[in-house]
C-alpha cells in the first residue's frame, strides 16, 4: 500500500509499505526531483540540442516526467521519455499527489490522460513529447533505441540493494548512447566502480537537501 505524506518542501510524496521506503526524499520531493534530475540531468544533456531522449529507471509518480515535459516545451526541445516502471500506481493515485500544481494544466491533462495508454505502447503527448512506460522490470527491459540520459531513480540501495548490482547498472548503462549521460540521487562507492567499468567519467556534485553529493556520469564515445 502506498500511503500519501507531505514533504519539507510542502510536496507530497508516497510512502511505500512493501518496500519500506518513500517515493521521493522527505526532505521535499519537489526540489529533490528539480535539483537532481532537472538540474544536474536535463538542462546539462540538452545543452545545444533541440531533441532529447530520456529513460528512467522507477516512473514512480510521474513528478520526473512531467518536470522534464515542461522544460522541453519551455525550451522548444522534442522529449522521447521511457521510463521502466515494474509496479504502476493507478491514475487515481497519480491525481492525490497534488503535483498538477507544478505544471501548465495542459501538461498535466496531456499527460493523464495518456498515462494508462503509456503503460501498453508508446504515446504523443504532444509535438513535443512522447511517452511509453513498459510495465516490466529493468533486468527484463530491452530496446534497440539508444538514449542521451538515464535517470536512475530506484529506491535506495538500503531498500532495493539488487537494484543497485554491477549486474543491473551494466545492463542499464547498455542503452545510453556514447556520450551519454546517468543521473541518480545516489552515490556510493560501489556505484561508482560499477559505471567506471563500464567507461564513464564520474563526477561528484552538490546533493539535493539531506545530501551532501550526488553523482552524475558521462559515458565514453566508444
Amino acid at each position: 500500500m502506498n500511503i500519501i505524506t507531505q514533504t519539507a518542501d510542502g510536496s507530497n510524496t508516497l510512502y511505500n509499505e512493501t518496500i519500506g521506503e518513500h517515493y521521493h526524499s522527505k526532505h521535499g520531493a519537489l526540489q529533490e526531483s528539480k535539483h537532481v534530475f532537472i538540474d544536474a540531468g536535463l538542462k546539462f544533456a540538452t545543452a545545444g540540442k533541440s531533441e532529447i531522449s530520456v529513460l528512467e529507471v522507477g516512473f514512480g509518480t510521474g513528478l520526473n516526467f512531467i518536470l522534464s515535459f515542461e522544460y522541453c516545451v519551455a525550451n522548444n526541445i522534442k522529449l522521447n521519455y521511457t521510463s521502466i516502471e515494474a509496479f504502476p500506481l493507478t491514475t487515481d493515485v497519480i491525481n492525490q499527489t497534488g503535483y498538477s500544481a507544478y505544471v501548465s494544466s495542459e501538461i498535466w491533462n496531456d499527460f493523464t490522460k495518456n498515462y494508462e495508454n503509456a503503460l501498453k505502447s508508446k504515446q504523443t503527448l504532444s509535438p513535443f513529447c512522447k511517452l511509453e512506460i513498459p510495465h516490466t522490470t529493468l533486468i527484463d527491459f530491452d530496446t534497440e533505441e539508444r538514449f542521451d540520459i538515464i535517470y536512475y531513480d530506484a529506491f535506495s540501495v538500503q531498500h532495493q540493494p539488487e537494484m543497485w548490482s554491477d549486474e543491473m547498472i551494466a545492463h542499464a548503462c547498455n542503452f545510453l548512447s556514447p556520450e551519454g549521460i546517468f543521473v541518480t540521487y545516489a552515490i556510493t562507492g560501489k556505484l561508482k566502480r560499477a559505471l567506471k567499468a563500464n567507461g564513464f567519467v564520474i563526477e561528484k556534485l552538490p546533493g539535493a537537501p539531506g545530501k551532501r553529493e550526488m553523482l552524475r556520469a558521462v559515458k565514453a564515445k566508444g
